[in-house]
């Protein structure tokens, strides 16, 4: 986001508007990047409820920000045997081909984490999942950004051995939207003093 740099704007819906556009993404090396913070969890939507992550299965409603412990996960799946819940995440920074989130301090996201832990431990929930959403397609694999964003590094790292899946998936902006180009590995403890 410096000047020169070519960006994608999209006319904007609505009376209460400042400005006629969203800004919807930035070309970064050669890279379209989408920096729409709504779209993945629109993305998302579409995705559970067209049944088109095989990571989850197993599931006949769908409900969008269920409230839980003062607060909402992004999705709740209700089979006849289950219930899961999801936080899902932006991610937008990639360095060197390895994705990582957070970009800025989360005191929530490491909230979340716990949370989805904690519903484990509580039974009210039979699994439960953070979906990192990477909005770019040059990405390998994904990392907790442990010098930006210690504390919700060590959440997601605590949450994960508690039970908490963890999903990385890959996406490029194609006509104002995004598409699913895969799953990327994760890697929780690259960046960790710990390890």
């Amino acid at each position: 986001m410096v000047p020169g740099k070519h960006v994608y704007l999209k006319p904007a819906t609505g009376n209460k508007r400042k400005t006629q556009y969203n800004l919807f993404g930035v070309e970064h090396a050669g890279v379209l990047v989408s920096i729409d913070s709504n779209l993945p969890n629109r993305f998302m939507k579409r995705m559970l409820h067209e049944h088109k992550l095989e990571m989850f299965f197993d599931y006949q409603t769908v409900t969008p920000e269920p409230m839980y412990y003062n607060g909402r996960f992004d999705f709740k799946l209700e089979g006849l045997n289950e219930i899961t819940l999801i936080e899902v995440k932006s991610c937008t920074l990639v360095e060197d081909g390895r994705a990582i989130f957070p970009d800025a301090q989360t005191k929530r996201g490491a909230r979340h984490m716990r949370h989805l832990a904690r519903a484990l431990t509580e039974k009210i929930a039979n699994v439960t999942a953070v979906v990192f959403i990477i909005q770019r397609p040059d990405v390998q694999v994904f990392s907790p950004n442990d010098s930006t964003g210690p504390k919700f590094s060590n959440a997601l790292r605590s949450a994960a051995m508690n039970g908490v899946k963890v999903y990385a998936l890959k996406t490029k902006a194609v006509n104002w939207d995004l598409q699913l180009l895969g799953q990327v590995p994760e890697e929780l403890e690259h960046f960790s003093t710990s390890h």
